[in-house]
């Protein structure tokens, strides 16, 4: 811990301002990369923030003021270093459903309250992320997170194959709609189209592979578009049938206040709730899909206050409620950025870029949009940790699946859910059934252990077992189950020896069930012993006065000798007719003192 003022203030500031932990990593070089990423981000955003805007029920215009100063605040109180905030299409789906039906899309009055739907988000974000709620996170698995990352690589790519191949498919048809949709306009794919955009996808795979220097999304823009010029300026653009972004708005954003009356946060707050699940569902799910592919740590907490923030103060520039962006994302890692003010970059450069660029955005194929949304796709598929998955583990494997299938057939949203869902009772199915070994004192000389490998026969009257896992209330039935049936297959084992060095934790159920076993196994003349009982077991039996139950002098501590104390215990008439002798104290003498003859 920092002792001196200085270094306990600079802790502070780092806690309160994340930005300054990153700061010092910021180099000339990593000072260029960021910019070129951000350079990119911002020509990718163009189109995106338009159309997701429109999706919305918004102006055009406020797509693209959700990817400029939300983007800022994120990047700067987020925790990742590649994640890109901004309109997304799960959110703006999410805005459109929810609030037509309370106003008129595009009208004052919805913009008005589409305002104070993102202010409430922003609010209900931020006060998770103050509750340290981001641990939150830590219920979606890595194999969740891949699962989810390659279902909506595959959403990306047949959401662009009507842009890449020059077929009519409608933006709103869900995956299975629109392979259909595809296959059933097979004939009507546009040669030209089709050349666009291989022309993109090879371009930027040559300079990738050769020039991995150089920006090659960009390259592969200006490729792709120099060859659909070339085209439209050869067989005409009625023939080639290449479409472009259109020109675009060049407003900035402008101050904006949300309605802050009783009757728009009656109507907006209870879609500000779905909405903030969303957001923060996205933004962590994506900053994590992100991270597995850097080597980052996300800290859940502060990715919560970052969304939070961005969505809070962006209700006060004319964005509309905003989240992490996949596609912005996959691009923004895949061009080189290495911090986020790559992010900030993307915003701010955005603003030059429709002064500078938009009558020229008019000329950029559609076509080559999704050659570059196809390159981001396919970054997106961890093939080798999905085989890995499906090759070592069948629950993980079906957690993957059901992830993986939810997010392609089901609401985008859903498939974490479902996944975390799944992974939560594959996790209580696992605990509740500790695994318990029968063991035997290891026949190694002045050894202390036990263990299930050392081929001994069972002892007629003391039965061993290892138990590995926790004793809570969901594997109570389970462990008393398996106590109670060592009687039943032999009635002579009347004495049970826990090892106990593999239980971690006891809840008061657990507590309770080795107290009434103890009572019980006592009834019938033997008893209930423990060995290597941890601290924290120890005094949970303590404080809610189990012991008393389980009998203070049947626990052993460790390089104790249990049977020394157990084996005098034991019937003799048994013993004298017993031939597995697998105790030392077997050979020497009976329970009673007898010698052994």
């Amino acid at each position: 811990m920092p002792t001196t003022p200085t270094a306990r203030l600079s802790v502070q500031l780092d806690r309160f301002f994340p930005f300054l932990r990153w700061r010092r990593l910021v180099t000339r070089d990593t000072l260029r990369a960021d910019l070129i990423a951000g350079l990119v981000g911002a020509v990718i955003v163009l189109p995106q923030g338009v159309a997701f805007a429109t999706l919305a029920g918004m102006p055009p215009q406020y797509g693209l003021y959700a990817a400029m100063v939300p983007a800022v605040i994120a990047a700067l109180f987020g925790s990742s270093w590649h994640l890109i905030s901004g309109p997304t299409n799960a959110i703006s789906i999410v805005v459109f459903a929810s609030m037509s039906v309370v106003a008129e899309p595009g009208s004052a009055g919805y913009i008005k309250l589409v305002l104070t739907l993102t202010l409430l988000t922003g609010v209900l974000q931020l006060a998770m992320g103050l509750a340290r709620m981001g641990a939150l996170v830590n219920f979606i698995s890595h194999t969740v997170v891949i699962g989810f990352t390659a279902g909506a690589a595959l959403l990306i790519f047949a959401a662009q194959l009507g842009n890449s191949f020059g077929v009519p498919i409608a933006h709103s048809a869900s995956f299975a709609e629109t392979l259909h949709q595809f296959i059933v306009h097979f004939d009507d794919i546009s040669l030209y189209v089709t050349a666009v955009s291989a022309v993109t996808l090879l371009s930027a795979m040559v300079v990738r592979r050769y020039w991995p220097k150089f920006p090659y999304m960009i390259v592969a823009m200006l490729a792709g578009s120099a060859f659909a010029a070339a085209l439209n300026a050869r067989f005409g653009a009625a023939t080639t049938g290449i479409t472009t972004l259109g020109a675009l708005p060049q407003a900035l954003p402008l101050l904006s206040a949300p309605d802050l009356s009783f009757d728009a946060i009656r109507k907006t707050l209870p879609i500000a709730l779905a909405v903030t699940i969303l957001g923060l569902t996205e933004a962590i799910s994506i900053a994590r899909a992100i991270a597995v592919k850097s080597g980052q740590r996300i800290d859940g907490t502060q990715e919560f206050i970052g969304q939070g923030l961005s969505n809070l103060v962006g209700s006060f520039f004319s964005s509309y409620a905003s989240s992490g962006s996949f596609n912005r994302s996959g691009v923004n890692y895949e061009a080189g950025a290495k911090t986020p003010l790559s992010a900030v970059a993307a915003a701010v450069l955005l603003v030059p870029l429709l002064a500078l660029v938009a009558p020229l955005a008019a000329y950029l194929p559609h076509a080559v949009m999704a050659a570059i949304l196809f390159i981001v796709a396919w970054g997106l598929i961890d093939l080798h940790h999905i085989v890995n998955i499906l090759r070592t583990s069948r629950r993980e494997a079906a957690v993957l699946l059901v992830t993986f299938f939810a997010a392609l057939f089901a609401e985008l949203e859903f498939a974490i859910y479902a996944g975390v869902i799944l992974s939560l009772l594959i996790y209580l199915s696992r605990t509740s059934q500790p695994l318990m070994l029968d063991v035997k004192p290891d026949p190694a000389p002045d050894s202390y252990h036990y263990t299930a490998d050392s081929g001994l026969p069972d002892c007629p009257q003391l039965k061993m077992v290892r138990i590995n896992g926790s004793l809570f209330f969901g594997a109570v039935d389970h462990v008393q189950r398996h106590l109670q049936e060592i009687d039943e297959h032999n009635p002579q084992q009347k004495h049970v020896l826990i090892v106990a060095s593999g239980i971690n934790f006891v809840d008061m159920a657990g507590a309770e069930m080795l107290a009434q076993e103890a009572r019980r196994r006592r009834a019938l003349g033997g008893g209930l012993y423990f060995y290597r009982v941890k601290d924290a077991v120890r005094a949970l039996l303590q404080r809610g006065g189990y012991l008393a139950g389980i009998g203070e002098p049947n626990l052993f501590a460790v390089k104790t000798r249990p049977l020394e104390t157990i084996y005098p215990r034991l019937d003799p008439d048994i013993c004298r007719a017993c031939r597995a002798r697998i105790f030392r104290q077997c050979h020497i003498a009976l329970p009673n003192g007898e010698p052994r003859v």
